[in-house]
């Protein structure tokens, strides 16, 4: 998803249709028999044009939290049940967006083509700028991170760097992701959400909240 969402930006930059750095996701699953774990894993999203108000995560972030929260109360309000995907007043605009009847919420995400190395703007500038070394640079070399908070109280941040050396994956997850694994192991980040500096705690602390509401609104019965 966020490689799709840098080469997406890459194509459609400086068109009338350029893309912002951020994009949210929204995570379900539903039981199949074909795969591995018995369930499939469905993933809808939301990229945003850019413009300013698109520039910020943490606003954008909040924006959507209240969107989300009026929806909600719109929909009540006519006797209604509203879901993110729709079908009135969707908050997705790409990926799977037609679920399966048994398909339950499990998590929200965020895409952001900022990194350690700049801003989306300052890096996208710089690939289409002559190299004085003489080297092209692409998007495919370009850092990007991602978050991720699950129904089980998972968090998760990928930092995907395309020149990392073998090995490392750039996964950090508060809970343990494989299907066996050591209960005496040490996890250091166990308290993901709390590290990192005060911008990525922010992130953080508004995507549990974008999180909240909508667990608390799907995992609600839908009225008959």
């Amino acid at each position: 998803m966020n490689r799709g969402h840098l080469l997406a930006a890459d194509e459609r930059y400086g068109t009338r249709e350029a893309l912002g750095p951020h994009a949210v996701m929204l995570f379900f699953a539903a039981p199949s028999s074909t795969e591995p774990y018995g369930f499939r894993l469905h993933t809808a999203y939301r990229m945003f044009l850019a413009a300013p108000e698109s520039e910020n995560l943490v606003a954008l972030l909040a924006d959507l939290t209240a969107i989300a929260v009026d929806n909600i109360a719109h929909a009540r309000s006519l006797g209604r049940w509203w879901h993110p995907l729709g079908p009135e007043r969707s908050m997705v605009n790409g990926g799977d967006m037609t679920l399966p009847a048994d398909a339950v919420y499990v998590g929200a995400g965020v895409s952001t083509l900022d990194s350690v190395d700049g801003s989306w703007q300052q890096l996208a500038r710089c690939l289409r700028s002559p190299s004085g070394t003489g080297s092209v640079r692409s998007a495919f070399d370009l850092k990007s991170e991602c978050y991720a908070l699950l129904v089980d109280g998972t968090a998760i941040k990928v930092d995907r760097d395309p020149h990392a050396r073998v090995g490392s994956s750039g996964v950090r997850s508060s809970k343990p992701l494989e299907a066996r694994w050591d209960p005496l192991w040490h996890n250091p980040h166990h308290d993901l959400t709390m590290q990192g500096d005060a911008d990525t705690r922010q992130v953080w602390h508004h995507l549990g909240t974008l999180h909240e509401v909508l667990t608390a609104q799907l995992r609600r019965k839908r009225p008959r």
